[in-house]
């Protein structure tokens, strides 16, 4: 299918992205670094941004060698190839794709195109925090609703709190917490929710879709390919490990995602960052042995963790969120300390650690320096107040 460049500029553009010897060096130089080495930035063992620590597997690596030769060149053609490529594989047509430079390109795009002083942001809190921040740096207003006792996504409060809001933000499996609803919840939530704000748009974030094995889940899509008022969003950065290559997308109906489009930037993505996504989804192979192997590295983690008298949440994504019991600053410095590096604290939740599980080999390392970690920081001298008690102060941080 041949595509204009009006119709590049819509989907996806180029961004400076380029690789080098002395990059790829770098990155050698850091796989052959042994584990629990000092903890230089260089040879921490980076168990912090939900990155996948297996990277992108052979064929999207020569896609991108072999595409080195077209960076003289504008993107138009590729985009094209990668729409088509990303239609087939989620069966819609390329009407319903708006491509971005990552997920966040497109969560940016929402904001700039639905949020208003008048029309604020309804999301989970913690959760992913962009749209959120977004939101007050506009001067929207944003309505945070805190997890459960069990960190799952409070949606019958969600829902119960969207009178009035322009874009309710839904992140299935939510980060930081990795917990995830069942497809019936989610269908009454996007009911109950425009319902109760018939002028909003809810914004399903699948970017750990992937991972998901739980038998009641399906993606978003098809509610949003038939309600204008719904989109998904996904991203390349996390199963298949190209989150430094920068490519997501949004799926929904046309009329949705024409408010997206006039707020993408249409010169972001390159030639490579196309190729290699288009590489990706050819090599279905690769994403199946991704979800095993993240399932047994994540369960180790999960089980260990349990072991050392931490509770730790039910995960469907690349993480898991673990309650150390003892002020996580000072646990986050204790592993950083022993050479692991993992996510910064998560309000209201003070005493949990939101650990990316890598490749079993890291993990098993890592459980260890978890261990010598919660001896070196003291428990907390008393248990933390209940969430509901914590409230969202307009400067980001929280009253109790």
């Amino acid at each position: 299918m041949s595509r204009s460049r009006r119709d590049f500029i819509q989907l996806v553009g180029l961004n400076g992205l380029a690789l080098s010897a002395a990059g790829r060096a770098a990155a050698a130089s850091r796989q052959a670094a042994p584990l629990g080495t000092p903890a230089t930035r260089s040879s921490l063992l980076r168990l912090s941004s939900n990155e996948n620590s297996a990277g992108p597997g052979p064929r999207v690596l020569a896609a991108v060698q072999d595409t080195l030769g077209a960076v003289n060149r504008y993107a138009f053609r590729m985009a094209g190839e990668l729409a088509d490529a990303l239609a087939a594989h989620l069966e819609v047509a390329p009407d319903n794709l708006a491509i971005g430079c990552g997920s966040s390109e497109i969560l940016d795009a929402a904001a700039t195109a639905f949020l208003t002083a008048d029309r604020g942001l309804v999301t989970a809190v913690p959760s992913f925090e962009l749209l959120a921040d977004r939101a007050r740096r506009q001067g929207a207003p944003v309505v945070e609703v805190p997890v459960d006792a069990e960190l799952g996504l409070d949606l019958e409060q969600m829902a119960a709190r969207s009178a009035g809001a322009g874009l309710i933000y839904v992140c299935n499996p939510n980060n930081p917490t990795g917990t995830l609803r069942g497809t019936r919840q989610m269908e009454q939530f996007v009911a109950a929710a425009l319902e109760a704000a018939p002028e909003a748009t809810v914004l399903v974030d699948e970017a750990y879709h992937e991972y998901v094995e739980r038998a009641d889940y399906r993606t978003a899509i098809p509610v949003a390919l038939d309600n204008p008022q719904v989109i998904v969003t996904r991203t390349f950065s996390k199963i298949y490990g190209m989150a430094g290559l920068r490519v997501g997308y949004a799926v929904g109906h046309p009329a949705a995602l024409q408010a997206l489009h006039r707020h993408l930037d249409g010169f972001r993505l390159s030639v490579l960052s196309m190729r290699a996504a288009v590489a990706a989804l050819e090599d279905a192979s690769r994403v199946e042995a991704q979800r095993r192997q993240n399932h047994d590295a994540r369960e180790f983690t999960a089980a260990t963790l349990r072991r050392l008298g931490c509770r730790v949440a039910d995960s469907e994504a690349n993480f898991v969120m673990a309650d150390v019991r003892r002020d996580i600053r000072a646990f986050q410095q204790a592993c950083r300390s022993r050479g692991v590096e993992i996510a910064r604290p998560f309000p209201p939740l003070l005493t949990w650690a939101r650990i990316t599980v890598g490749t079993m080999d890291e993990m098993r390392h890592a459980v260890g320096q978890f261990k010598g970690a919660l001896e070196d920081s003291a428990p907390a001298a008393m248990a933390w107040p209940p969430l509901e008690r914590y409230v969202p102060r307009r400067d980001g941080t929280w009253a109790c």
